[in-house]
């Protein structure tokens, strides 16, 4: 498995990690096709398949909170959007 799947398969794992770097997942996604745009306030926009997600970014340390990271894998999960470890 490569490093990129890996860093996205995280995201999927029971239970959820709590020490996801979020630079290493955004360059993972960034790697399958995903199109990040960092935003003003900390915020990063994250586009697959014309599906958009907004999330905040950490103000302390690199690493996202449980409840970002459940909402991400549910916008992964989508059907539009595929990025799940099996599809990838």
């Amino acid at each position: 498995m490569s490093k990129h799947k890996e860093k996205i398969a995280k995201v999927f794992e029971h239970p959820l990690s709590g020490n996801i770097d979020v630079k290493k997942l955004l360059k993972a996604l960034e790697h399958f096709g995903a199109e990040i745009e960092m935003t003003k306030d900390n915020h990063v926009k994250i586009k697959v398949n014309e599906k958009v997600f907004f999330m905040t970014l950490p103000h302390q340390g690199h690493t996202l909170s449980k409840d970002t990271l459940v909402e991400l894998r549910h916008f992964l999960e989508l059907p539009e959007v595929g990025f799940t470890p099996q599809k990838l």
